[in-house]
C-alpha cells in the first residue's frame, strides 16, 4: 500500500512539474525570426531592427536566422514546420508568402494553409521610370507608345514573379499594351540596364530608383501604390493618371505557424506596432518611401486574400512559371 501511495505522489509532483513548465509565461527562451532571402534588402531591414527591440522589452535573445533558396520557399517551409509555439517567426514578403504558389509548379507547404499573419510591418512604394532618351513624360504618353507600337517598348524586372516583375504584368493587362518583359538576376542589374539605356524602363522599388531620378539618370513618371508617396509627392499614381483601379505595393509582414496560440500572435502584434509608431522609425520610412499603417492579424490577413486572388488571374492568365 505505501508502494502504491509513493507512486501515487511521484506521479502528482511530475504532473504539477510539467504543468508549472508549461504555465512559464512566454517568451522563456530565445525567438527565431527566419528571412527567407539573403542579407540586406526590406525585409533583412526590419528584422534586424524589430528583433534587438523586443529582446529589450522581452529580455529574450531575438535572433535573426537567414535562409535564402527557393524563391524564399526554403525559409518558407522552415517556418511553416516549426512548433507553433512562438519561437518560430518568418518576416515573409509577397513571394513564397503569397505568389510563389502560382508560381511553381509544386510548393513545400501551402502559406494560407500553413501559416498565420501576425502584422504587415511595411508597405514599399514603386515607381515607374523610364530612360531619358525615351519621349514619354506621363502615363498618357506610355499609353500612345505603347498602343502605337506594340512589342517595342521593354521594362526591366529583378526576375520572374518579383514585384517589378507583376507590376508590369498587370499593367500591361489592366491598360491592354503590349510591353515585353526583360528578366534580370536581382533589382540591382535591372535597374544598371536601364540607366545604361538597354531597357526603356522599370517598375521598381521606390527606395531602389528614387536617387537616380533625382540625380537626372532616369525620368519619374508615377508610382505604382494606391495613394502618391510622400518621398515623391509631384508624381500622380498610376491609377490617377491612367489606368484606373492599378495598385502594386511591396509589402513585408510577421508570421507564425498556423496554430501558434492567439495570445501570442496577438502580443506580437501590439509590440510591433509600438515599434513601428517610433518617431525615428516612422522618419525613416517616409524617406524611403515606405509606411506602417497599424493593422490586426485579421486585417493582414483580408489584405493577403484579395491580393492572393488578384495575382493568380494576372500570373496564370500570362502563363507566368518560376524559373
Amino acid at each position: 500500500m505505501t508502494r502504491i501511495l509513493y507512486r501515487i505522489l511521484a506521479a502528482a509532483v511530475l504532473l504539477l512539474a510539467a504543468a508549472g513548465a508549461h504555465a512559464q509565461p512566454w517568451p522563456n527562451k530565445p525567438i527565431r525570426i527566419i528571412v527567407p532571402v539573403a542579407t540586406g534588402g526590406i525585409a533583412d531591414y526590419y528584422s534586424r531592427l524589430i528583433g534587438p527591440k523586443l529582446t529589450e522589452i522581452w529580455g529574450q535573445p531575438v535572433l535573426v536566422e537567414n535562409r535564402a533558396g527557393g524563391g524564399g520557399n526554403i525559409g518558407g517551409d522552415a517556418v511553416a514546420k516549426a512548433p507553433a509555439d512562438g519561437y518560430t517567426l518568418m518576416m515573409g514578403f509577397p513571394g513564397p508568402n503569397l505568389v510563389n504558389q502560382f508560381l511553381f509548379k509544386s510548393m513545400p507547404y501551402s502559406p494560407a494553409r500553413d501559416l498565420v499573419p501576425i502584422i504587415m510591418v511595411s508597405e514599399a512604394d514603386g515607381l515607374l521610370a523610364v530612360h531619358p532618351s525615351v519621349p514619354i513624360n506621363s502615363i498618357a504618353d506610355l499609353l500612345a507608345q505603347a498602343r502605337a507600337n506594340p512589342g517595342k517598348l521593354t521594362y526591366s524586372s529583378g526576375g520572374v514573379g518579383t514585384a517589378s516583375h507583376l507590376a508590369g504584368e498587370l499593367f500591361k493587362s489592366m491598360a491592354n499594351v503590349d510591353i515585353v518583359h526583360v528578366p534580370y538576376k536581382g533589382n540591382s542589374p535591372a535597374v544598371t540596364d536601364l540607366i545604361g539605356g538597354q531597357v526603356q524602363m522599370s517598375f521598381a522599388t521606390l527606395t531602389t530608383i528614387v536617387p537616380h531620378v533625382r540625380s537626372g539618370k532616369l525620368r519619374g513618371i508615377a508610382v505604382t501604390g494606391n495613394q502618391r508617396s510622400a518621398a515623391t509627392p509631384e508624381l500622380p499614381t498610376i491609377a490617377e493618371a491612367g489606368v484606373p483601379g492599378f495598385a502594386v505595393n511591396n509589402w513585408i509582414g510577421l508570421f507564425a505557424p498556423a496554430g501558434t496560440p492567439d495570445d501570442i500572435v496577438r502580443r506580437l502584434n501590439a509590440e510591433v506596432t509600438k515599434i513601428m509608431q517610433a518617431p525615428e522609425v516612422a522618419a525613416r520610412m517616409v524617406q524611403q518611401g515606405e509606411r506602417f499603417t497599424p493593422n490586426s492579424p485579421e486585417d493582414f490577413n483580408r489584405f493577403l486574400r484579395a491580393e492572393s486572388q488578384k495575382w493568380e488571374k494576372v500570373i496564370r492568365d500570362a502563363g507566368l512559371k518560376a524559373e
